[in-house]
């Protein structure tokens, strides 16, 4: 097997011979038991998921040289434009990062010729994720905000999340538990935002990295799609801004709309950009979030991912994993369906981020005002956790002038918010729950719906009122 792959390799390997004089290149290539790429995102590359053309992402063995990793980067014909090394990575043991390669070879063919290649950990596509949207605030008490309802509220809907119950019991939240927004930047100077938009306490705008992590004013959060500080960048941070209100609106203010959570600080970790977000930048966002908790202890219990596209990514999954080590929540949208609209079973066809199988990921479904399934929400008995609220979700928009927005979205977006809503507040409630118990409290807290039995694992619906 050695052989065969260093015949491939056969052509790059001349390149050595005749123009350096290496000591260690034997070290580094001769590998007894080759490491093989990741073969399961080439073959997802079949199903149309979109990635960056002419890019792949690269993990060499940690420790083999730049001398080393050069056969096998002509053997693609790239050229790496840039190493991703966040200081989770670091902190992890990996030394080395991963590369984003440029290439002028088609993907699927630049996967075939990396498999099996010695010193390669794994190669993958760039994927690119798109979105998948008693209170006296004005649209509780009309009826409009009825994933915030239960059985007992007034007004009442028995299929949603009952967080009103949670309210009148004076379960509101506290400032002090945050949570990270993954997707497009959110309106943090929105009027139901912006007391629970988070500041970075060990940064000031000063064009200095105060706080050592590698950006510079981060104050908010980070734009990690035009890498840069600026975390909310216009009207088109809909879907961001959308999120935040569902997870986080101030209740109480005689104002539009009420989150799950009344009180908590949202952090702004901006990666989708009006064509998608790529697999770099959703890394770099999970890391800065992990980050922030093992360098700081801040009090991080979850991230919200209210996004989804590409195939199976073991570099995403491995920040996944990092998130997971830190003691931070994952929290996925199960996705809305494929190009007919229409929900698929993701059991059968994996929904990523969704489908990842660390331990902190909770992927939630969609449910209508009436309980059933929405029909555009993608389900799963053994890879979907929960339904929560989903068709129909009124909350804050981005606006200009001095008129706050609302408004109403649909999708496993507007789902997740609600479960990342309901986790930061079941934490202020009980402060030394960890990831896996906060996990478990709030699937053993749903409620039994038909329309979700052998739809999702527990069978079961968001449920905030006994928390």
């Amino acid at each position: 097997m050695l052989k065969s792959v260093m015949n491939r390799l056969g052509m790059a390997m001349a390149v050595l011979a005749t123009g350096f004089l290496v000591s260690n290149c034997k070290s580094d290539l001769d590998i007894e038991t080759p490491t093989p790429v990741n073969t399961m995102a080439g073959a997802r590359l079949a199903t149309g998921e979109q990635y960056v053309p002419g890019e792949v992402l690269i993990k060499f063995s940690n420790g083999l040289s730049a001398v080393g990793r050069l056969p096998i980067l002509n053997l693609i014909g790239g050229t790496v434009a840039e190493t991703i090394l966040t200081k989770t990575m670091q902190d992890a043991g990996i030394s080395d990062g991963i590369l984003r390669v440029k290439t002028s070879r088609e993907i699927a063919q630049v996967l075939t010729l990396l498999n099996g290649v010695p010193g390669v950990e794994f190669a993958e596509p760039n994927f690119i994720y798109t979105h998948q949207a008693t209170s006296n605030d004005p649209l509780y008490t009309n009826g409009s905000l009825w994933g915030m309802y239960g059985p007992s509220t007034s007004p009442t809907n028995q299929f949603g999340s009952a967080a009103g119950t949670a309210w009148a019991n004076n379960k509101t939240g506290s400032s002090s538990v945050i949570v990270g927004i993954i997707d497009e930047g959110y309106m943090t100077t929105h009027a139901d935002l912006s007391a629970n938009a988070w500041v970075n306490p060990y940064e000031t705008v000063n064009g200095v990295d105060d706080d050592g992590n590698g950006y510079i004013d981060d104050v908010n959060g980070w734009d990690f799609a035009a890498n840069d500080a600026s975390v909310y960048d216009g009207t088109g941070d809909d879907h961001g801004t959308h999120v935040a209100g569902t997870i986080g609106a101030r209740g109480g203010n005689g104002a539009g709309v009420a989150g799950v959570c009344w009180n908590v600080k949202m952090i702004s970790l901006k990666f989708l950009g009006s064509g998608g977000g790529s697999t770099t930048a959703a890394i770099k966002a999970i890391d800065y979030l992990t980050d922030l908790k093992t360098r700081h202890g801040l009090n991080i219990v979850a991230s919200n991912n209210s996004w989804g596209g590409g195939g199976y990514s073991q570099s995403l999954q491995s920040a996944i994993g990092r998130a997971n080590n830190a003691g931070i929540l994952f929290v996925a949208a199960a996705g809305n369906g494929g190009s007919d609209g229409v929900g698929d079973n993701n059991d059968a066809t994996p929904n990523y981020p969704s489908n990842y199988t660390n331990a902190n990921v909770i992927a939630v479904a969609s449910i209508t005002s009436s309980g059933a399934l929405s029909g555009f929400s993608n389900y799963g008995a053994q890879t979907v956790d929960i339904g929560a609220p989903g068709s129909n979700i009124q909350s804050t928009l981005p606006y200009t002038g001095t008129t706050p927005a609302y408004g109403a979205y649909s999708g496993t977006s507007m789902a997740t918010p609600h479960v990342t809503g309901a986790i930061a507040l079941y934490k202020s409630i009980n402060p030394s729950a960890t990831a896996s118990q906060i996990k478990s409290a709030i699937l053993n807290a749903g409620i039994a719906t038909n329309s979700l039995s052998g739809k999702t694992v527990t069978g079961d619906r968001l449920r905030v009122s006994s928390f």
